[in-house]
């Protein structure tokens, strides 16, 4: 069974991370911090699997991406690092040329595919044409939910009206706008920091971190 997997940049900066035991936060901080220190000070010819703790750890580096996961004694090794590259290639498939600015802009997809994949700990299915299915009919749902309206007119604002009759005098309509009503110039204030963090985030991550924009597998 597999107690956790991480997902970590060369840079020691945690992408993703999924636990199948239940631990603390201050707990899975620790261990996260420790275990990624132990595999980036490890050199590139190192063999792939370690013993840490009563664990074995088994990762593998794809371009600027660390994938590693920590399983039980008696489980296999060949087999988990078969399931990391079977989860690779999950993301490749469903991304296109996957990389590092895919998992950090769109990672409730990375956290759905690895649900459809594994479950508890355990490989849930396989074979990559059902998981994709699955993801791509979760995908078709959730289209067909944002056209679905959240709000319903209300009996006063004359849809419900009759034809024949008039509008009821205990209509809370207010004949004069709200005084207190922010006009559009001071939503505008509110709306550009906004526009500037989302054009400042991607040049911020350009300039800090090299190699986040390489495809994970070749």
């Amino acid at each position: 069974m597999m107690r956790f997997m991480l997902l970590f940049s060369r840079q020691g900066k945690l992408r993703l991370q999924k636990w199948y035991i239940a631990m603390s936060e201050r707990e899975k901080k620790k261990l996260g911090r420790e275990l990624m220190q132990i595999v980036l000070g490890r050199k590139p010819k190192m063999c792939s699997f370690l013993e840490w703790k009563d664990l074995k750890v088994v990762y593998k580096r794809y371009a600027s991406l660390y994938f590693c996961c920590a399983i039980e004694d008696q489980d296999n090794e060949l087999l988990t690092l078969e399931l990391i590259h079977r989860y690779v290639e999950l993301l490749d498939k469903y991304f296109g040329s996957v990389c590092e600015l895919d998992i950090i802009f769109n990672f409730e997809k990375a956290y759905f595919i690895l649900d459809e994949f594994i479950m508890g700990g355990e490989i849930q299915d396989t074979s990559k044409k059902n998981v994709l299915k699955a993801i791509e009919q979760a995908d078709l749902m959730q289209e067909h939910l944002q056209f679905i309206p959240t709000h319903f007119p209300l009996p006063w604002s004359g849809i419900y009206q009759n034809e024949d009759g008039p509008r009821p005098e205990t209509s809370p309509v207010p004949s004069q706008p709200r005084r207190d009503a922010a006009r559009p110039a001071e939503l505008l204030q509110h709306f550009v920091p906004c526009l500037e963090f989302l054009v400042l985030v991607p040049q911020h991550l350009q300039a800090d971190q090299k190699g986040t924009a390489a495809p994970l597998l070749p």
